[in-house]
């Protein structure tokens, strides 16, 4: 079966997330170092991203680094930061030949100082681009992005800049990390773990979501496919009945 032609144009799902899970699982049954895991995970970093932009995706977010992974080794903390950087120095002319902007969500201070500055320069250099837009959510977690928003809005209310009453959904929207980003349609973790991790949890509260047995490294373009084509099987109703949909 060609499952790319089993995909329905016009049934894609906006906004793609995806866990980004298995690095040092693959690793360890390679008989290798955590580190070697990540390093061949880039290649399906690479492949998602530009099937995704090939195939009319909006927006693609990767779990890339959380607040809890800077507890993992020095080394590979280390590994990762080393990573990141070369992969942006290595992936800016795929990004600007596919028109790919790339966007980043959370506290990207907390990373090395080369890596912030060529987070940045990447950034800035695919601003303009209007193709897909992909998202490393770095040094992220849900619920310091949770505080944040709480934070920001209670400073606002004291300052009588809003209300209390005139908080609502969109306000929260609005001082989320992902305040320019539509919520998420479909959420993939590989790896065979059925958890969120603290990944984005406000934003899919109504996605679809999709667990394989995959390990990352492993993840390739019909592995994309298949997480596409269950999606598009699902009926979204959003607390409504199905006779209410059609």
């Amino acid at each position: 079966m060609d499952l790319k032609n089993a995909i329905n144009e016009d049934n894609l799902p906006q906004h793609i997330a995806i866990i980004m899970d298995g690095n040092g699982r693959w690793a360890k049954k390679q008989g290798m170092l955590r580190a070697f895991g990540h390093e061949n995970g880039t290649k399906s970093v690479q492949t998602t991203v530009e099937s995704c932009a090939r195939m009319g995706i909006k927006n693609l977010t990767l779990y890339a680094f959380s607040t809890e992974n800077w507890n993992r080794p020095k080394l590979e903390v280390d590994t990762l930061m080393k990573l990141l950087i070369s992969s942006l120095k290595k992936e800016l002319k795929t990004l600007m030949k596919n028109d790919i902007r790339l966007n980043t969500i959370g506290n990207i201070e907390k990373l090395p100082t080369t890596a912030q500055k060529q987070l940045l320069e990447v950034i800035n250099k695919t601003k303009d681009n209007t193709r897909m837009t992909l998202t490393l959510a770095l040094s992220y977690g849900a619920r310091e992005e949770l505080i944040s928003a709480v934070k920001k809005i209670t400073s606002k209310v004291k300052n009588n800049i809003i209300s209390v009453d005139a908080i609502d959904e969109a306000i929260i929207n609005e001082h989320l990390y992902t305040q320019n980003l539509p919520d998420v349609d479909l959420l993939i973790r590989t790896s065979g773990e059925h958890r969120i991790s603290n990944f984005l949890l406000w934003q899919i509260a109504y996605a679809e979501l999709y667990f394989t047995e995959v390990l990352w490294p492993d993840f390739t373009e019909e592995h994309l496919y298949e997480a596409i084509i269950s999606y598009q099987k699902r009926e979204r109703r959003f607390g409504k009945t199905s006779e209410q949909i059609k």
